[in-house]
């Protein structure tokens, strides 16, 4: 394996075994809900915690408050749920659904781990859900070229457009790009996960918080609501990220600060 393979560690170490150890957590929790009925439909980033604050803590899954129960395999059209990225091509289309939903939302989670961007991304939700049904990503240079095949091929499988050709948690478990790595993601890797998630969440509050900075100078309120020192330094992340052919709008840095990983 390659030492590049997990672009969002801090640490020196292979930290491809944080990413391979966390997607597994990940997995097992997943497939505990799946072998009990129940279908997540809302797995992110953001919806993953640590057990504890302490270094080396379990990853856990949060928020079931769109949860449903499904009985065995059963596909039925439960609603049009989840967050915009990590919606699956079925729910879009408004086909029946089931527990392969939450194997689409994995394969997001996979992607974002190991280089810090998201398969699909558009400004226009319109097009990005043209994106997410099309199946249209690709691995592009430089970040994804010290990724392994293996990798590539876990998510290929996790973001297959039919979803009953999708992989399933179990069989997702037993991946080689998972097995090969098992016997040595112990404790001592799951810090690196600890900062793999802590690093996305990061970037991904202050995306928020500059997104909300700028809705601010149409509504003043907002704003104000932010502390001088800290407008200022969202200030200065916008001149970092404006592009030099900007017409002078925010709106073009908003545009590039939220592509960048």
């Amino acid at each position: 394996c390659t030492d590049s393979e997990c672009k969002l560690g801090t640490n020196t170490r292979p930290l491809v075994f944080a990413c391979s150890h966390c997607i597994q957590q990940i997995l097992e929790a997943v497939l505990h809900c799946h072998q009990m009925g129940v279908v997540h439909r809302d797995l992110k980033p953001e919806n993953l915690l640590l057990a504890s604050k302490s270094k080396g803590a379990a990853v856990k899954l949060a928020d079931f408050g769109l949860a449903i129960e499904v009985q065995g395999d059963q596909q039925a059209w439960f609603g049009f749920a989840g967050t915009p990225g990590y919606l699956s091509p079925e729910v879009l289309r408004k086909d029946p659904y089931g527990k392969p939903v939450d194997m689409w939302a994995c394969g997001v989670i996979l992607y974002i781990l190991l280089v810090g961007y998201p398969p699909f991304w558009d400004e226009d939700q319109h097009r990005l859900y043209q994106q997410i049904k099309a199946g249209a990503y690709d691995f592009p240079s430089p970040e994804w070229d010290t990724v392994t095949p293996e990798a590539k091929d876990l998510i290929n499988k996790m973001l297959t457009i039919n979803p009953a050709k999708r992989i399933t948690a179990s069989e997702a478990l037993k991946h080689p790009w998972i097995c090969q790595r098992s016997t040595v993601a112990s404790m001592m890797h799951r810090q690196e996960t600890v900062d793999c998630l802590k690093k996305f969440n990061a970037r991904r509050k202050l995306k928020v918080r500059n997104f909300t900075f700028v809705c601010g100078g149409r509504f003043g309120r907002v704003r104000s609501e932010i502390p001088y020192e800290e407008q200022n330094y969202i200030r200065k992340g916008f001149k970092m990220y404006k592009p030099q052919n900007s017409s002078g709008s925010w709106g073009n840095g908003i545009s590039l600060e939220l592509k960048l990983p």
